[in-house]
């Protein structure tokens, strides 16, 4: 058995300088040391060897599994420093040749001006609230002092999921989710995504974006809606920004309004983007109806409040000069670099 050991270990010696690749030093270990390897026989034969005989045996057989693992590994070292030399010959890379120009990304000008009116709202002490879009038609309409056969909730204007699960049409239903869990005084803004079923075009989108604000409080009235309303537009749009209030009717705000601005291209004297009469419909505001107060629990003949909501697309392109809401959502990046 000696001679068998002795002649394993010259084979193996003879294999090991031999192999010129890793997986040839892989299979050289699993024929000698694996567990049906060569080695492995020799232990599994000492059965029949004398019981003096067994020591000096296994004794010869780890001193070979460790003679062969050490060539092996040493074998294996030297392999992997050829590749690797090879690898960095074949890769060579010249540092001194001037990069590739890399493209830095920016804010999207809607998320911009999101950021921008939120800023502006902390600024005057408002909280930001948010709210579910996938959302029940209580906290969308019913709450809203807005009835089952109001034009609002026919399939033509709003996305059903089921008879009383709807993407919400607007972020108002976080107002009323706020009103519901929150004893006055109130102070929020709620921006997010609304859906509504429009046809796109160049004011109009199927999916926007909404901010809508809520003050509850003692004493509100309609002058504290036009003054917060005259210091947002003069920080958002410019100082020399102008508002003027139209009457409207919302099923949840009394007295209610439309909000126009003056035309920021030409400042109120009448161009081609303001049809010549130098406002701009911007948003739509008014005082909270007593009835959505007491839909939430809150005292009409002791708080009052103001509510207002504008898209933020509109502030974008209000802001930016922008003339085709569709351009915002196409990603083209010559449009979006500007920004």
């Amino acid at each position: 058995m000696e001679e068998q050991i002795a002649k394993i270990k010259k084979e193996a010696s003879a294999e090991i300088e031999k192999a010129k690749e890793l997986q040839e030093l892989n299979d050289i270990r699993v024929k000698y040391l694996g567990k049906k390897g060569e080695l492995t026989s020799v232990l599994r034969g000492m059965g029949a060897l004398k019981e003096e005989e067994r020591p000096v045996i296994g004794s010869l057989v780890n001193e070979l599994r460790d003679f062969l693992e050490e060539e092996i590994e040493k074998s294996e070292r030297t392999l992997k420093a050829e590749v690797l030399k090879e690898k960095l010959s074949k890769e060579n890379i010249d540092v001194t040749v001037p990069s590739k120009r890399s493209t830095i990304g920016s804010i999207h000008p809607i998320t911009g001006v999101i950021d921008n009116i939120k800023e502006i709202f902390i600024g005057l002490g408002y909280q930001i609230a948010d709210g579910p879009e996938i959302e029940k038609t209580y906290y969308v309409f019913d709450q809203l002092n807005t009835p089952i056969d109001h034009p609002a909730r026919d399939l033509q204007d709003t996305f059903y999921i089921t008879d009383d699960i709807i993407l919400r049409t607007q972020t108002s239903s976080v107002q009323i989710r706020v009103m519901e869990n929150q004893a006055p005084p109130i102070k929020i803004i709620c921006p997010g995504a609304v859906y509504r079923s429009d046809s796109i075009d160049p004011t109009h989108s199927a999916v926007f974006h909404q901010i809508e604000g809520l003050v509850v409080d003692k004493g509100i009235t309609m002058a504290d809606l036009k003054g917060t309303l005259e210091v947002f537009a003069k920080k958002c749009l410019g100082e020399n920004t102008k508002i003027r209030f139209r009457p409207h009717h919302f099923p949840y705000t009394e007295p209610s309004a439309e909000v126009d601005v003056t035309c920021f291209v030409c400042g109120g004297k009448g161009c081609r983007i303001c049809k010549n009469e130098g406002w701009i419909e911007l948003l739509g505001c008014g005082m909270v109806h007593p009835t959505v107060l007491k839909n939430c629990n809150i005292d009409p003949e002791v708080y009052s409040g103001f509510a207002f909501g504008f898209g933020a697309e509109r502030i974008a392109m209000a802001k930016y000069q922008i003339d085709d809401m569709r351009l915002l959502y196409e990603n083209d990046v010559r449009f979006l670099k500007q920004f």
